[in-house]
C-alpha cells in the first residue's frame, strides 16, 4: 500500500508546483536569416523540452531539407513548419511554442521579419510581455532593426532583449558586440523601454543560449535562458486602476446575481466602494466568486464574479470602476491604428469597434499622418492600406470608457471589424481623449456659409458613397395609371434588388401636381437616394404610352418610352443602363 501512495503524491506534489510557475510571454523579431527559429530551436533543444519523436523528425528533416549544413542539425526547422518557410528558409506566419522549465512557463512567440508580415507581428506580440529582438553580429543594427523596436515600443513592451547572434562568424569579438549595443541604445533611447538587456550568443553553436559560453568570458550576464527564467514582469500589470469590464450577467436563481468578467486592471477587494458606467449608479462589493471558491480580493488578470449590496441595473458592456479613479469618458479619442486587412481603409465608412466587452460603431475622423517603420517618417496619407501604421482620430456612435494604451494596455486597445466581411481590418491603440471641437467633422466657419444659402454640411458625394449609388430621379408620365403604377413599382423592385436605396412618390395617389412631385424628388435626390415620381403628366392620346426621364445634376440624362406589354423589358434596359 506505501508504494502505492508515494508516487501519487510525488506526481500531485509536482503538479501542485508546476501549477503554481507564472508565465511569460515573449516575442521574437529581427531580419531575415538573423536566425530567430534557430535561436527558439536551440533553446527547446538545449533545455531537453524535446521529446524523441521531435528529435528523430529534426534530424532527418536537417538532412533533406535544412540550411544549417550538412553536418549540423537546423533548429529553425522546430518552427518554420509551412511548406514555403521551408523551401525560403524564412519566417511567414506567427510560430507559438511552450515550455517549461523548473522556474516558469514560457509561450513563445515566433513572428516574421519581413515588412509585409507586420501585421503577424503585431499579433504575436499583443499579449508579449518580453521581446527578444536578434541581430547580426555582422550587420549590426539594420532597418529592419529599427523597425521591430518601434513596433515593440508601439505594443508598450516594458522588457527588450537585444540578442547579437552569429557571434561565432565575428571570432566573438567584444569590440563588435560594444559598437552594436551602443548604436542600438543611441536608436531606441525616445522610445523609453525601461528595461534593455543585451546578450551575445550563437544560436547554432549554442553560446550563451542555454549554458555559458566559454568563448566569450568578457561577457559577465546570465546566458538568455537564465535571464528569462528570472526576469520580473508581474509589476508590469496596472494595479492602480481598477477596471472591471462585465462580460455576462449570472442569474443561476432569484437569490444569486452576479456579475462575471476579468479584471482588466487594479485591485477589488469586498466592501470596496465602485460605480457602474455609463450610469453612474453606486454600490460596495459583497462578495468575489472564482471557480475555486470565494476570494477577499481580486488583481489581473483573474476571471471572476462580483456581487454587489444593492440592486442595480449592470449589463455586458459596461465597466465597475473605483468612484476615485474613473477611466476616460468620451466619444472621440487620438489612436496609432495598424492596418490587417487586403481591403484598403475607407474613411467613409463605419466599422465595428470592439474595446473590452463593449461594441459600438465608429468612424475614421482623420488620419494625422502615416509612419513609415522603416524611416520612421511621418507623411500625410487619405487612407492607411495593409500593415501600414498611422495616427488617427476616431469618434464613436456611443462613448466608450478607456485609458491611455502606455498607461493600460487593457482598457486602451481596441480592434475595428468590417460590418460586412466580419474581417479583422485594424488594431489600435488609444493615445488619449481629445476635445469633440477639435474633430474634422465639426461644423466650420466655412460650413457655416455653405448652411446660411442652404447647402449641406454634409456633401452630395459622401452621401452617395455611403450608399454606393448616384443620386437620380425618374418621372414616369402617361395617360393610364394602372401602367405606370406597374412601372414605377417594378423599377423599384428591381432597382432594390441590385443594391439601390429607393423611393417612390406617387403624385396621382397623393393628388400632387408634377411641379411638387418634381421638387420633393430633387430633395431626396440631393440626399443620395434614387426616387421614382409618378407624375399627373399625359403623353398623349394613347393610354398604353409611357414616358420615363432620368434626371441628375442637369437635364434629361435617359430617354426612353414603353408599351404597356413590354414594360418587363423597358425596366430590364433601364436597369442595365444603371449597372453599367
Amino acid at each position: 500500500m506505501q508504494i502505492m501512495t508515494t508516487p501519487t503524491l510525488n506526481i500531485k506534489e509536482f503538479l501542485d508546483q508546476d501549477e503554481k510557475k507564472d508565465l511569460l510571454r515573449l516575442l521574437t523579431a529581427g531580419s531575415v536569416d538573423d536566425g530567430k527559429s534557430t535561436l527558439i530551436g536551440r533553446l527547446l533543444f538545449d533545455s531537453k523540452k524535446l521529446y524523441e519523436d521531435q528529435l528523430v523528425a529534426l534530424e532527418r528533416d536537417s538532412k533533406r531539407v535544412g540550411n544549417a549544413g550538412e553536418d549540423n542539425i537546423d533548429y529553425a526547422l522546430l518552427l518554420d513548419g509551412l511548406k514555403a518557410e521551408r523551401e525560403q528558409g524564412i519566417t511567414i506566419d506567427v510560430a507559438y511554442r511552450y515550455f517549461s522549465t523548473n522556474k516558469r512557463k514560457f509561450i513563445i512567440a515566433d513572428t516574421p521579419g519581413h515588412e509585409q508580415y507586420t501585421r503577424n507581428m503585431i499579433t504575436g506580440g499583443s499579449t508579449a510581455s518580453l521581446a527578444i529582438i536578434l541581430v547580426d553580429a555582422r550587420t549590426g543594427v539594420i532597418t529592419q532593426t529599427k523597425r521591430h523596436s518601434y513596433l515593440i515600443s508601439l505594443l508598450g513592451i516594458k522588457h527588450v532583449v537585444l540578442a547579437v547572434n552569429k557571434m561565432d562568424l565575428v571570432d566573438y569579438s567584444q569590440e563588435v558586440f560594444d559598437k552594436i549595443v551602443n548604436d542600438y541604445k543611441t536608436f531606441v533611447a525616445p522610445f523609453n523601454i525601461p528595461d534593455i538587456q543585451c546578450i551575445p550568443l550563437s544560436a547554432l553553436k549554442g553560446d550563451n543560449v542555454v549554458d555559458p559560453s566559454p568563448n566569450m568570458t568578457w561577457y559577465t550576464g546570465l546566458p538568455l535562458l537564465g535571464f528569462l527564467e528570472t526576469v520580473h514582469v508581474a509589476s508590469d500589470q496596472n494595479f492602480e486602476n481598477f477596471r472591471y469590464p462585465v462580460q455576462y450577467v449570472s442569474r443561476p436563481n432569484l437569490d444569486f446575481r452576479g456579475f462575471c468578467g476579468k479584471v482588466a486592471s487594479g485591485i477589488v477587494r469586498k466592501g470596496d466602494e465602485i460605480v457602474a458606467l455609463p450610469s453612474g449608479k453606486k454600490s460596495r462589493i459583497k462578495s468575489i466568486y472564482t471557480y475555486d471558491g470565494e476570494l477577499d480580493e481580486a488583481f489581473p488578470p483573474q476571471s471572476v464574479t462580483l456581487t454587489l449590496e444593492d440592486e442595480i441595473d449592470v449589463s455586458r458592456g459596461e465597466m465597475l470602476v473605483h468612484p476615485s479613479d474613473l477611466p476616460r469618458i468620451g466619444r472621440n479619442f487620438e489612436a496609432m491604428l495598424v492596418w490587417m486587412d487586403e481591403k484598403e481603409m475607407d474613411a467613409g465608412q463605419q466599422y465595428y469597434l470592439k474595446h473590452t466587452t463593449n461594441t459600438t460603431r465608429a468612424h475614421i475622423d482623420t488620419i494625422r499622418y502615416k509612419v513609415d517603420v522603416n524611416t520612421l517618417k511621418q507623411s500625410a496619407t487619405e487612407a492607411l492600406t495593409l500593415n501600414e501604421i498611422g495616427r488617427v482620430t476616431l469618434a464613436t456612435n456611443k462613448p466608450l470608457f478607456f485609458d491611455p494604451y502606455q498607461n493600460n494596455k487593457n482598457c486602451g486597445a481596441f480592434i475595428l471589424i468590417d460590418p460586412i466581411t466580419n474581417n479583422t481590418c485594424a488594431v489600435g491603440m488609444i493615445i488619449d481623449q481629445i476635445n469633440s471641437k477639435d474633430i474634422a467633422s465639426n461644423i466650420t466657419d466655412e460650413v457655416r456659409r455653405q448652411m446660411a444659402q442652404g447647402i449641406s454640411a454634409v456633401p452630395l458625394e459622401e452621401k452617395e458613397k455611403r450608399l454606393d449609388q448616384k443620386g437620380c430621379v425618374f418621372s414616369i408620365a402617361g395617360n393610364s395609371p394602372e401602367a405606370k403604377r406597374e412601372y414605377a413599382y417594378l423599377l423599384e423592385r428591381r432597382l432594390t434588388d441590385i443594391g439601390r436605396t429607393v423611393a417612390v412618390i406617387d403624385a396621382v395617389a397623393l393628388q400632387l401636381d408634377a411641379e411638387i412631385c418634381h421638387r420633393i424628388g430633387h430633395v431626396l435626390r440631393m440626399q443620395g437616394l434614387v426616387v421614382i415620381c409618378i407624375t399627373c403628366d399625359g403623353a398623349g392620346d394613347d393610354d398604353n404610352l409611357l414616358v420615363i426621364t432620368q434626371e441628375r445634376n442637369q437635364g434629361s440624362m435617359i430617354s426612353s418610352s414603353a408599351e404597356r406589354h413590354k414594360i418587363s423589358s423597358a425596366v430590364e434596359d433601364i436597369v442595365n443602363k444603371i449597372v453599367q
